[in-house]
């Protein structure tokens, strides 16, 4: 059974810096991509990062050179690592994975199969 369990959320000031992680079973690295999304109400899930299968990274324009995804595979957690946060990061944000024999952008949350349960960031101003 896959499971994807987030944590590392919280309250932050503008300027200052989160890590998030996500503790992932029933699944490998070696099989799966991985993403954070995040998502505001009324609003659709946006792609943040992406880590492929072979270590390949992608960012969304929004947050290139202030957010790093990485992951550690030997206790099986992926992190994002936010740095100099804005106001406009406060979302929910998700972790996900997806087989690396699917297709489709990396950015489109329909893709993915399996999706933690979120954890909230909010940056105050």
């Amino acid at each position: 059974q896959v499971q994807l369990v987030e944590s590392g959320g919280g309250l932050v000031q503008t300027g200052g810096s989160l890590r998030l992680s996500c503790t992932t079973s029933g699944i490998t690295g070696a099989n799966y991509h991985m993403a954070w999304f995040r998502q505001v109400p009324e609003k659709e899930r946006e792609g943040v990062a992406w880590l492929a299968w072979h270590g390949g990274t992608a960012y969304g324009d929004s947050v290139k050179g202030r957010f790093t995804i990485s992951r550690d595979n030997d206790k099986n957690i992926l992190y994002l690592q936010m740095n100099s946060l804005k106001p406009e990061d406060t979302a929910m944000y998700y972790c996900a994975a997806r087989h690396r024999t699917v297709s489709g952008r990396w950015s489109s949350a329909s893709t993915y199969g399996y999706w933690g349960q979120g954890t909230q960031i909010t940056v105050s101003s």
